[in-house]
């Protein structure tokens, strides 16, 4: 949570588990105890079906990070398979990146990480970088 902090962008996790079922994670997971944003519950299974996110035909969500800016645009999504977790280390330098671009101007190379320069966009830089 530091890191998010640190990049003025706030974290919510909404589950398919009732808030019951949650509740109790939080209060005896080792892991749990240590969550320390929200977590909504989702169990209509609307949030996930406007994300696009929900396993109809198995009844279940796949695990997902959307990073979504300040007007409400979704700007990044993944979606990993039901036994991969998620990258945190990628959701930061990805976040990095958005505020870099927006207020530099600049595109960012595959492996960007922050402190690195960006590239010129525009037709008179295609080809160069």
């Amino acid at each position: 949570m530091p890191e998010f902090n640190t990049l003025n962008t706030e974290v919510l996790a909404i589950s398919t588990d009732s808030v019951y079922s949650t509740k109790i994670m939080l209060q005896t997971s080792p892991s749990g105890r240590k969550v320390n944003f929200p977590i909504l519950s989702d169990r209509s299974l609307r949030v996930s079906r406007q994300y696009g996110i929900l396993n109809e035909d198995e009844g279940f969500a796949y695990r997902a990070s959307f990073l979504i800016d300040p007007e409400g645009r979704v700007q990044w999504s993944v979606v990993n398979p039901q036994p991969v977790g998620r990258s945190i280390e990628e959701t930061l330098r990805v976040i990095a990146a958005l505020q870099y671009n927006r207020t530099a101007g600049q595109a960012l190379p595959p492996d960007w990480q922050p402190g690195e320069r960006g590239i010129p966009t525009g037709w008179d830089y295609v080809g160069k970088y």
